[in-house]
């Protein structure tokens, strides 16, 4: 396995824990147990109320850009240009701009599995779960799509909790 590869599930894993210790503080509701799974399946699945339950996660970083700056990579001086580009743009208006890319994205996936809830993580350091839940009358999630449910952790570390973006 390369090492994008492994970071990668290692990320989807900490989002995926996160999002469990949130979701039991709010509901005390016990989700216990993720594995991860091969493609044709959500990113990873648990044990909820005696059932699987899929979660399909995704990092809400902005931009490829903003991505490669907020996990630590190189930075050709291109990408600097375009990451001062974008400082310009107003942070609400980028933000609205790139929840919505994930949920169209994310809406035309298949899976072979009953129950599946997307999670997204943020992971932008500029914005917060207040933004989050400020903008959520525009937020758009296509239809049809195969989540039961769609929520938000709020931040990077989770500190912030969730937010139930559907239903």
């Amino acid at each position: 396995m390369q090492e994008s590869e492994r970071e990668k599930i290692e990320l989807e894993h900490q989002a995926a824990k996160l999002f469990m210790r949130c979701y039991e503080k709010n509901t005390g509701k016990p989700i216990r147990h993720i594995w991860h799974n091969d493609p044709m399946r959500p990113d990873v699945s648990c044990m909820f109320e005696g059932e699987r339950l899929d979660l399909e996660i995704a990092h809400l970083y902005g931009s490829e850009e903003e991505a490669m700056e907020i996990l630590g990579r190189h930075l050709t001086s291109q990408t600097h240009q375009v990451l001062a580009q974008l400082r310009q743009e107003p942070v609400e208006d980028r933000l609205l701009k790139a929840l919505n890319k994930i949920l169209e994205n994310k809406a035309g996936k298949r899976y072979r599995t009953k129950r599946v809830w997307l999670v997204i993580r943020n992971a932008h350091p500029a914005w917060r779960q207040e933004d989050i839940k400020a903008l959520e009358h525009l937020i758009s999630i296509p239809e049809p799509h195969v989540f039961e449910k769609v929520w938000i952790l709020g931040d990077f570390e989770g500190k912030t909790g969730i937010v139930r973006l559907y239903p």
